[in-house]
């Protein structure tokens, strides 16, 4: 199915999905937002995949959100006055829908590596916070953007961000709106390597994910779950929901196998996960 947004690979259980908007510096218009969750949707929910790679083309991973995103919809009241009471209703369910399109990376139950090239502007932040990996060329840039236009950035930044640096720098960012090179990125975390160019860190974006794609995806999908988990709740939570998980999830024959592969050094044999029956919203 072809995409107005996004190219989508899948290969050696890896699932690639490209931004494909280079001319306009991949900004997100009202396609995306329903194109993205879709396509993560699909993937999921079918188990197409045993990770994901996000990347994007041309000079700069994405220009951040086109403001026709932001549009209110069409309004069922004519007059003037109905239309105003309902803007602030409008706006939040609209924006309750951006929302949920980056929330989608962080529910799904595959591993999100986020591969940046050139600026990563505004609503780029927002979706690679979301992502669980982030890997960026020498070049690569970040900026809560959104701070130099006169707004509060609002679709994912600042719930993850600060969970990902430490908080004053993440309030320096986002106070400044200043462009956070690669290095400094990587210096406090927030990207995990940094390449050469876009070539070289594809192929080693591609060899991160194909390792991740050779373990159980089973163990994977609870590893994913226990640290977002771990991550928002407290200590003695993340102890209590790992105990209750493995009660109910760990699978002997999986670890069996996989200490039976490494002692033959050969890959495993690993059960897929099982199709996502999720009940779609109308």
């Amino acid at each position: 199915m072809p995409f107005t947004c996004f190219d989508v690979s899948i290969e050696n259980n890896i699932a690639h999905i490209v931004m494909n908007r280079p001319e306009k510096r991949n900004a997100m218009v009202p396609e995306f937002w329903d194109e993205l969750p879709a396509i993560i949707a699909d993937i999921d929910d079918h188990a197409k995949a045993r990770v994901i790679v996000l990347s994007s083309t041309g000079p700069h991973f994405t220009a951040g959100m086109d403001t026709s995103a932001f549009g209110d919809g069409s309004l069922v009241a004519t007059d003037e006055k109905t239309k105003r009471l309902q803007h602030g209703a409008r706006f939040y369910n609209n924006l309750k829908r951006l929302q949920k399109t980056f929330s989608c990376l962080e529910d799904c139950r595959l591993p999100v590596l986020a591969a940046i090239q050139g600026g990563c502007i505004g609503g780029g932040v927002d979706l690679i916070t979301a992502c669980d990996m982030r890997y960026a060329t020498e070049d690569a840039f970040i900026t809560i953007f959104e701070t130099n236009i006169g707004m509060t950035a609002d679709v994912g930044t600042f719930p993850r961000i600060a969970k990902l640096i430490p908080e004053g720098v993440a309030r320096e960012l986002a106070y400044t709106g200043r462009r956070m090179p690669a290095a400094e990125a990587q210096a406090v975390g927030l990207v995990n390597r940094v390449y050469a160019d876009q070539a070289a860190m594809l192929a080693g974006v591609m060899e991160i994910a194909a390792e991740i794609a050779s373990k159980a995806p089973l163990a994977t999908y609870g590893n994913k779950r226990m640290m977002t988990y771990a991550r928002d709740h407290s200590t003695a939570d993340g102890l209590d929901y790992i105990a209750i998980w493995n009660a109910s999830m760990l699978q002997i024959g999986e670890i069996q196998e996989a200490m039976q592969a490494n002692r033959e050094k050969r890959p495993g044999a690993f059960v897929d996960l099982p199709p996502n029956q999720r009940k779609r919203s109308s």
